[in-house]
């Protein structure tokens, strides 16, 4: 790709244990053809539990073993978030597209911080990265990415999800539907109707699965350039 669309652009992608590794090469190389640079961020700091502390280690997150894919005895790959990734270290306006990446990541990084707040709606939103996507929701000027199960990140908030057009993986398309949001659906080479592959609405792009993510990588590329012309 000789032009560079995204020559400056920062793209934050979050990542956790059970990744799928050639999900996140996808985005490294893909963006990198674009023009953009790709930082992997997540929730690494806990409490006291942060640089600084004497038992701090950077952290490693594993890949998860598809047996459908794989020989489900192959060990599990790894990646290292730089120490100051940490979510809450993490300026949005310094992007121009933060993508929750497949597979168990969104749901892993809705646990709370605090398990002694009373009301279950506020225990489930207080979780840092359910917040952080619920603020990157608001901004209509940054691109949002969710591919395959990535939408659980925003169930807790249910209200950002009513309304929108997306698709997602059909095992979690349950809860996206409960909160509001309208699943598009598209005819099949056989004349059945299915998930739709990609969707972009406005300033969301969603993708069915992993399989999906070239055209899901091209989407938000697509979809950054036409909020530049804005």
């Amino acid at each position: 790709m000789v032009s560079k669309p995204l020559k400056g652009e920062k793209i934050a992608v979050v990542v956790e244990n059970k990744f799928i590794p050639e999900e996140i090469e996808a985005y490294r190389c893909g963006f990198a053809l674009y023009g953009a640079q790709v930082d992997l961020i997540s929730r690494i700091w806990y409490g006291d539990y942060k640089p600084g502390s004497k038992y701090w280690k950077s952290p490693v997150f594993y890949s998860d073993v598809d047996s459908t894919d794989q020989q489900p005895w192959q060990s599990p790959e790894s990646i290292v978030v730089p120490d100051e990734n940490d979510v809450s270290r993490i300026n949005l306006d310094d992007y121009t597209a933060v993508i929750m990446s497949a597979n168990y990541v969104s749901v892993r990084l809705r646990y709370p911080d605090d398990p002694d707040i009373s009301d279950p709606r506020s225990l489930v939103q207080s979780a840092p990265m359910v917040r952080f996507f619920a603020e990157a929701m608001k901004r209509n000027t940054l691109i949002k990415g969710a591919l395959c199960h990535g939408l659980w990140i925003l169930t807790p908030n249910p209200e950002l999800l009513n309304g929108r057009r997306v698709t997602c993986h059909t095992v979690v398309m349950a809860d996206i539907l409960n909160c509001g949001a309208n699943v598009v659906f598209t005819e099949s080479g056989d004349g059945r109707k299915v998930p739709a592959k990609v969707v972009t609405d406005h300033d969301l792009v969603t993708g069915f699965s992993k399989h999906e993510v070239l055209p899901f990588i091209e989407a938000v590329a697509l979809s950054i350039v036409s909020m530049r012309r804005k």
